[in-house]
């Protein structure tokens, strides 16, 4: 055997671990480095995930001593006839949808104002983030101050303009949904409003400056070099706040609890009602199966079709 046949042979058979050209293999290791983060995701996400989908075929109520039974799709057949539940689910997308927009919209506005060299440019920024960092507890407090029929600056307001005496507007069934929108985008815009700067400052500066020099104005540069750069974070924070306002609980239940008549009566109300005011976690459980499996459809499309043509880059 030649000295070359024993080399191949020996990177060939080597010890375990070993890769067949004799480098060491570091598939193992690096499964052990990432098991730290792993665990802890396996044990509070998939694992309660994988025990509601499993709760949702079950009759489970609340009481120690009552024993689940294995239902089957039962749940998922009185879903199908419960209009309170559909109709809670529409008022669900009008909210995320009206939330959502106006939300990108005033963030990218915002991101463009800040990306440019303002003088007390830094202090600008800090108060802008300003809702992004108060609890929504403390937002949805601080927005019923303002909306007070009787003391509130809002009312206030309106009464020193001459517009009239205001009203009560968490309690109107006109008023209650957009006013719980507005509050909704006023603190969900921060974080926007940060992707999106952050996607502009990663823009080449050099790429404005030769659109400039053959002639682009400022709506032709933001259309061709601005758009097309931060274009996979804007896609990337839509989907992402369309998810978080679709699924908004602690907001909406500070500012109205679901009312006037359930005109604020999101899913994640609904089912909360459901499974800790009524007992039926089995029908609960049902109920976030079918919101994870509608939501899921809704943002497959929508990135499909902000997709098509080619690779988003």
């Amino acid at each position: 055997m030649t000295l070359a046949n024993a080399t191949v042979r020996s990177g060939r058979h080597g010890p375990p671990g070993n890769r067949t050209d004799g480098r060491p293999d570091r598939g193992a290791g690096t499964w052990f480095l990432v098991l730290p983060a792993l665990i802890p995701i396996l044990v509070l996400s998939v694992g309660p995930l994988l025990y509601g989908i499993a709760l949702a075929f079950t009759d489970a109520q609340s009481g120690r001593t009552r024993s689940t039974q294995w239902t089957g799709t039962l749940n998922f057949q009185d879903l199908l006839h419960d209009g309170l539940f559909w109709e809670s689910f529409r008022i669900g997308l009008v909210w995320a949808v009206g939330v959502t927009v106006p939300q990108f919209v005033l963030a990218l506005g915002l991101a463009l104002l800040l990306n440019e060299n303002l003088r007390m440019r830094w202090l600008a920024r800090a108060l802008a983030i300003i809702p992004w960092a108060m609890p929504e507890v403390v937002v949805g407090i601080m927005w019923r101050l303002v909306y007070n029929p009787d003391a509130g600056i809002l009312n206030e307001t309106i009464r020193d303009l001459g517009l009239g005496d205001g009203r009560d507007w968490l309690t109107g069934l006109a008023t209650a949904l957009p006013a719980v929108i507005l509050v909704g985008v006023w603190s969900g815009m921060p974080q926007t409003t940060v992707a999106l700067l952050a996607g502009l400052q990663n823009t080449p500066h050099e790429l404005h400056e030769a659109a400039a020099l053959d002639g682009a104005g400022a709506w032709r540069r933001f259309r061709t070099v601005t758009w097309p750069a931060i274009r996979p974070v804007a896609l990337s924070i839509t989907a992402l706040n369309f998810i978080w306002n679709f699924n908004s609980f602690a907001l909406v239940y500070v500012l109205t609890n679901g009312g006037p008549g359930g005109r604020t009566r999101l899913p994640m109300l609904f089912a909360y009602e459901e499974a800790f005011r009524y007992g039926q976690f089995g029908y609960a459980a049902a109920m976030g199966c079918v919101m994870v499996a509608v939501i899921s459809v809704i943002l497959a499309v929508y990135l499909a079709g902000r997709l098509r043509g080619g690779d988003d880059r």
